[in-house]
């Protein structure tokens, strides 16, 4: 490998490990406060945040690898030429094809691992979430009991607050819970309470030193119990109905069935990692600076390469469910359409005011 290539790799290495970390941090802080901001209105229970939190870093890895790896070839020859080292490589027998090898050859496995992320890794990682999604709505009643919380279950007809627990959500102090039955409203407050599982497996809350209220709304027709201990069975809900989303299905099953969704789905998991390594090539020409021109100019026009292309991915998508574009035809079009582009901006530099020949 000859020096420029082995520089170019080392610093392209060491940038697009800044990039990616720096990329993950702003994403997490933002995922974070999405996740704990339902946790808090009760629509997700806190023992679900973390599990949460991973499958959504998860499905937004591969467009993270595929940003941190645009911006690593665009900020390391960016350098190259705002610090005139670019000059000097190509006033010694380089040009600008020169460079797309070692691009290249750093690009290559970061896309290997953006296509497996893709096509393997997360339809894998949609199943498991769906599946953790029925289980903690089968479990809704267990689960709800979280501290300084309303929150309903069993259709609305029970309502639960809990003042504090012991942190592990076993034991529970000054409960109230409001359930509606035949008609008749109930109301319990006790001071305490356990959470308890009986030899059958059925959860149940067994609350100590309280009060039941009961009777019908409008009425005198009501009774006041004391009680020292009252067990109340926590029945899980049934669960919210399985999804058939394609994002769900495996790659090989998207091939074997080609619906339009189907094909949509799978035009959208190849097109990361094809659009991953067609921008590491579009980094080389858009590195140029112009001194005439500024120096923000580039940065601009390569944001809005990125934008552009990421979001006809997104359109393709829709071309495809809608029946305008088979799956190859989008891919076609817009892959194509961007290496066309690739294409031109690398004979423009190759003859316009970045060019550099051997003797010049």
């Amino acid at each position: 490998m000859r020096i420029h290539q082995r520089a170019l790799i080392r610093e392209m290495t060491a940038t697009s490990v800044y990039a990616l970390a720096g990329l993950a941090a702003i994403v997490a802080v933002t995922l974070v406060a999405r996740i704990f901001g339902r946790a808090a209105t009760g629509d997700l229970v806190p023992q679900a945040i973390l599990p949460f939190l991973g499958f959504s870093l998860l499905h937004l890895t591969p467009v993270l690898l595929s940003l941190a790896l645009f911006m690593a070839v665009f900020l390391t020859l960016n350098r190259y030429w705002r610090d005139s080292e670019m000059v000097i490589w190509l006033s010694s027998g380089l040009n600008h094809l020169d460079w797309i090898r070692p691009v290249l050859q750093f690009a290559l496995p970061v896309s290997l691992i953006i296509a497996l992320l893709s096509l393997v890794l997360l339809p894998w990682a949609a199943q498991k979430r769906v599946g953790y999604e029925q289980f903690l709505s089968s479990q809704q009643d267990t689960a709800n009991l979280s501290p300084g919380l309303f929150v309903e279950a069993a259709g609305g007809r029970k309502v639960y607050f809990v003042e504090a627990s012991d942190g592990l959500d076993r034991q529970v102090r000054n409960v109230f819970i409001r359930s509606e039955q035949h008609g008749r409203i109930g109301i319990i407050a006790a001071q305490q309470g356990n959470r308890v599982i009986m030899d059958n497996g059925d959860p149940y809350l067994v609350l100590e030193n309280g009060r039941r209220y009961e009777g019908k709304p409008g009425s005198m027709d009501f009774r006041v119990m004391e009680f020292e201990r009252y067990a109340i069975r926590l029945e899980p809900s049934t669960g919210k109905p399985r999804s058939d989303n394609a994002k769900e299905r495996d790659t090989l099953e998207l091939i074997q069935n080609p619906s339009p969704e189907n094909q949509a789905e799978l035009g959208w998991r190849a097109g990361h990692p094809l659009s991953a390594l067609i921008l590491a090539l579009f980094a080389i020409p858009l590195s140029f600076i112009n001194p005439r021109a500024g120096r923000s100019l580039n940065i601009l026009f390569a944001i809005l390469i990125y934008a552009v292309y990421n979001n006809l991915i997104g359109l393709s998508e829709g071309w495809v469910v809608r029946q305008s574009l088979s799956a190859g035809a989008s891919m076609l079009l817009i892959h194509g359409s961007m290496a066309v582009l690739l294409t031109l901006l690398f004979w423009l530099r190759m003859r316009g005011p970045g060019r550099w020949r051997p003797g010049r």
